[in-house]
């Protein structure tokens, strides 16, 4: 499986304090285990004016709603990526989209947020920026990474009582809470 192999891939990303000043880097998975705060990203796809939801598949916090997905800047030959640079990675390996299709990509600012996922051993515990990004077409998901995707109104998305709210990842309710997205 294309996710298995991935995420078996040696990667380095960067332990940073709450100012987001890098430490060192640090293996992702050992960072995820150990709950050290680690500097990430999540990119919110927008169509329309909605957002794309993805039904993460995902080694940590699985079958949770993201909007759209989450990643890592990685160090590549001892240099950190750049937000942009991993967030198109990351719209390619999981959305099958590569620049030309994005418009208006914004970084809305860093979010501070740590949470234990009680379905695995891993606590994603970052220092996470928040990437708006509008698409003309709806992708599809790489089903590797995901098991479906929704269409939600931003209302929506930030209603407590809507029908995803309850399964949004920890981060995206701090994305809401804070008004990243």
């Amino acid at each position: 499986e294309i996710m298995l192999d991935y995420y078996k891939e040696k990667q380095f990303i960067a332990s940073v304090d709450k100012d987001g000043n890098i430490l060192r880097e640090i293996e992702k998975w050992e960072a995820h285990k150990k709950g050290i705060l680690h500097k990430a990203l999540t990119v919110a796809l927008i169509y329309k004016g909605k957002f794309i939801v993805q039904h993460r598949r995902h080694l940590a916090f699985d079958k949770v709603y993201d909007v759209t997905s989450s990643s890592h800047q990685l160090f590549i030959n001892g240099k950190l990526q750049t937000t942009e640079e991993a967030t198109i990675k990351c719209l390619e390996r999981e959305w099958n989209l590569n620049k030309k299709y994005l418009k208006n990509l914004k970084n809305m600012g860093p979010i501070y947020y740590k949470a234990k996922d009680k379905n695995s051993e891993f606590t994603e515990h970052e220092l996470c920026d928040v990437i708006t990004v509008e698409v003309e077409s709806k992708p599809e998901p790489n089903l590797d990474f995901s098991y479906d995707s929704l269409l939600v109104s931003k209302q929506e998305l930030t209603d407590k009582k809507s029908r995803i709210y309850k399964n949004l990842a920890p981060w995206v309710k701090v994305m809401i809470e804070e008004n990243k997205i």
